[in-house]
């Protein structure tokens, strides 16, 4: 298996793919509506709490070529593609996106924004964190703000980076998966307090489906 660098990053048109598969979104403002997932290997952020752990090394992950993952994504009735990680921003998406377009399919992400983005995109999801900031550009760019609720300083967190966002940007909180017990009162009480933001649930791991 070739190893991941730099070079196969400014390409991009090879990516350590993690998964990909067909299912529902279960985050933010498109839950409900079917997408095919991409989940590209490759992260330094290192947020304690991260659910895709196995995404970090891109090493371990092969690298596939972004023909056979478009290939695969026709296989089904998707029209929509999330590219998520990881951190997918580590890579020149261009190509990926480029041939997603040539078939109609729109191309959502959902990234930390700790790069600027390339490639052609229907709508953005930043989930920024606070060890690694998003770069400025990101937050102008964001369709959709998504934070990720673990304890309550998060929330001077999420305050912040709302405070960056354009004005027509969706704001989201989401509890921490493991911690979801205890933190949705107050994440509850805080919508109601502050009504620009709206919940987030991870209604995927409800429906126990991927």
């Amino acid at each position: 298996m070739k190893n991941f660098d730099e070079e196969i990053a400014r390409k991009g048109t090879e990516l350590p793919l993690v998964e990909d598969f067909y299912s529902l979104q279960g985050e933010g403002y498109h839950t409900g509506k079917a997408a095919y997932f991409i989940r590209i290997g490759g992260c330094d952020i290192g947020c304690r709490w991260c659910d895709s752990k196995m995404s970090w090394n891109p090493n371990i992950h092969p690298l596939v070529s972004i023909d056979k993952i478009v290939a695969s994504a026709l296989t089904t009735a998707a029209n929509a593609v999330v590219v998520t990680g990881g951190e997918p921003s580590l890579f020149n998406l261009k190509p990926l996106t480029d041939k997603l377009k040539t078939h109609h399919i729109e191309t959502f992400i959902e990234t930390a924004g700790v790069k600027p983005l390339t490639g052609q995109w229907d709508w953005i999801c930043l989930s920024p964190k606070k060890q690694s900031p998003p770069v400025d550009e990101l937050y102008e760019r964001a369709d959709e703000l998504k934070v990720i609720i673990y304890d309550d300083d998060d929330f001077h967190w999420a305050e912040e980076a709302a405070n960056k966002v354009n004005k027509k940007c969706k704001l989201y909180l989401q509890s921490e998966w493991s911690r979801y017990q205890k933190n949705i009162p107050a994440i509850v009480d805080y919508v109601k307090t502050y009504p620009k933001w709206s919940v987030s649930l991870q209604s995927h791991k409800f429906m126990h489906i991927p």
